[in-house]
């Protein structure tokens, strides 16, 4: 111990003396000479680059590049860093960023490009029961590997919630169907089943038109999922999506849509159009998988109070009357419940519990319960004409699988799946602590973004890699909404706990393009994607898709290794983004980071593209 102090005394006393003068002005010389060679070598003394209005804080910030992003304020004048030789893993290769390539824009014509609903492509698929309008992707040799571009006079959307009833484009259609308007519409059914005391949160619309029946519900706290077969002409999501409003391209055809068992609380059908009587009762089936135990489905149109309305609808009494009684039979079939119909709405909700459904199977043999299929596969999975069975329940008052706590209870309270110990290796505590740290996350997002508290700069967003839709759930005060994806080449079983939060989203390969349009979304989150995917697909492959949906002047926030994250930022620099790697939130020893993106704004014809 003594010999221990006596050497600290010692180097502590070797930095006390005090140096001369003629050290310090050799010192001063020295050091300015360095700082002005290190300027001449990083491109002189010239002014920085002008500021936007989409800006990004850069505490704690390190650039990877030179130039400056243009879209990016820097700040200060910190010289670029190379992480490649600094933070690579012991035993691990050094990387290299690849040389960088410039993409161009893709010709005019997919400027609505959508690549796994393509038009073209679809005509080589059978026309019986729509299957031509599911998703066929592209093959490796023919993707597009450029730029979709913004068509000429194209605009943003205005914020929310002017958005809710206004939208620009180039071009636009699209409308209503409700007569009196959506509003006036909810609250009918309002009169018929509780949606004001957060018992229902999460509802599906199929065949949504312009998704004025989901814009509507915002008001009231349900989140509706809706979904259209792609337009060739108005492109009804698309327009959904600059609302600001929740919409995906989808169709009800051969595959079961893309969502767990047991999703929605509420589905919606209003003259959409579904046969579901046809195919003994396929569709219909297909809804009460995804429907949880107690959920209501409603419809509105044709055949609903045909007595009234089969003049005005060109088809005879016979042909709506036998279409009704087709529907109530296949519901009944289900085991469900005709809650009531009134003018023009009727109500089915499905039972709680399969006990006494899976009793009466003795007396109604059709549709039989499904066997040895897992309710929440849903990535072309065929749909079968089968009832999904329900969790067992032992009393006839239980609700199957666990019942759910009230809106916004829900989005914090542990959720029966992992509750239940149904997701393998998740437990209540890991649960509650990933709620915590996301929110130390968006915390973080939003001291580096500047927009991020901006109301109205951000709307539409997509986690990309949901997981338990952390994400999202730290955002819920804001008014903003978040597509939840889950890969399928992950744990895609915690789609199933996103959607228990009264949270909405997808099942989602990202070496396939997404059931979207170009430019729907504001900002998209992108959470270990790129080391999810690594050797599965090539970045490019994702990052063009990333840019096809994002809008101009979006923001991406990567989350990711930092040896990933350069070779990201090299591939971003050729895509017309500006980018920055930010620290983690826990400081610059983390080997994780950020990658900061704006995408700059420009059309076809722009002259300064």
């Amino acid at each position: 111990m003594a010999m221990g102090a006596a050497a600290t005394k010692l180097h502590l006393s070797s930095f006390a003396r005090r140096p001369t003068l003629h050290q310090l002005a050799a010192v001063a010389v020295l050091c300015s000479l360095s700082y002005l060679a290190g300027v001449w070598h990083h491109g002189g003394l010239t002014a920085g680059p002008p500021s936007s209005s989409v800006s990004i804080a850069t505490t704690a910030s390190v650039t990877c590049a030179s130039p400056a992003p243009a879209l990016l304020n820097r700040g200060g004048a910190s010289p670029p860093l190379d992480f490649r030789a600094h933070h690579t893993a012991e035993g691990a290769e050094a990387v290299s960023a690849p040389a960088q390539r410039v993409y161009e824009a893709c010709p005019a014509k997919y400027s609505e490009y959508t690549p796994c609903e393509d038009v073209e492509r679809s005509l080589r698929f059978p026309r019986d029961r729509l299957m031509y309008r599911e998703r066929h992707c592209p093959s490796d040799g023919e993707r597009l590997r450029c730029l979709v571009p913004a068509p000429r006079g194209y605009r943003n959307p205005f914020p929310w919630p002017a958005s809710r009833d206004v939208a620009c484009s180039a071009s636009r259609g699209g409308g209503t169907m409700f007569p009196h308007g959506a509003s006036a519409y909810i609250d009918d059914i309002g009169k018929l089943i509780p949606l004001h005391d957060g018992s229902i949160r999460t509802a599906l619309d199929t065949g949504c038109g312009v998704a004025s029946w989901g814009a509507y519900l915002l008001s009231r706290n349900i989140l509706a999922m809706s979904f259209a077969p792609r337009d060739s002409h108005e492109a009804q999501v698309q327009f959904a999506l600059e609302r600001g409003v929740p919409a995906m391209i989808g169709v009800l055809a051969s595959n079961r849509l893309t969502y767990p068992a047991r999703a929605f609380d509420m589905a919606h059908c209003s003259r959409c159009l579904i046969p579901w009587q046809l195919y003994d009762g396929l569709y219909l089936i297909e809804v009460d998988r995804i429907l949880r135990p107690g959920g209501y489905w409603i419809l509105s149109g044709p055949p609903i109070n045909w007595k009234k309305h089969w003049k005005g609808w060109q088809r005879t009494k016979e042909d709506l009357n036998a279409e009704q009684q087709a529907i109530e039979a296949v519901a009944k079939s289900l085991c469900w419940k005709k809650i009531k119909e009134v003018g023009d709405i009727a109500i089915w909700q499905k039972p709680t519990n399969h006990i006494h459904c899976k009793a009466s199977r003795k007396l109604i043999k059709s549709p039989p319960f499904c066997w040895n299929k897992n309710p929440d596969a849903a990535w072309y999975d065929k749909m079968e004409a089968c009832i999904t069975p329900l969790p067992q329940a032992s009393d006839i008052k239980e609700v199957a699988g666990g019942e759910l706590k009230k809106w916004p209870q829900r989005l914090t309270a542990v959720p029966p799946r992992i509750a239940s110990g149904s997701i393998e290796g998740v437990t209540d505590e890991m649960f509650k602590e990933d709620t915590k740290l996301w929110k130390k996350r968006v915390g973080h997002y939003k001291s580096v973004i500047t927009q991020f508290g901006q109301k109205d700069r951000y709307r539409n967003l997509l986690d990309m890699n949901a997981h338990f839709g952390g994400f999202a759930a730290a955002l819920v005060g804001d008014p903003m909404w978040v597509m939840n994806m889950v890969p399928t080449v992950g744990n895609s079983t915690t789609l199933g706990v996103v959607f228990e939060r009264g949270l909405i989203g997808n099942y989602q390969d990202w070496c396939e393009g997404m059931s979207t349009y170009p430019r729907t979304y504001d900002l998209i989150h992108a959470d270990s994607v790129f080391s999810l995917y690594k050797d599965r697909c090539e970045m490019d492959t994702i990052l063009l898709e990333m840019d096809r949906i994002l809008r101009p002047e979006g923001t991406v926030i990567i989350r990711d290794d930092v040896d990933l994250l350069v070779k990201i930022k090299s591939i971003a620099d050729g895509m017309r983004w500006n980018s920055q790697i930010v620290d983690h939130e826990d400081g610059p020893l983390v080997r994780e980071k950020l990658l900061l993106v704006v995408k700059t704004y420009w059309t076809l014809g722009d002259e300064k593209q």
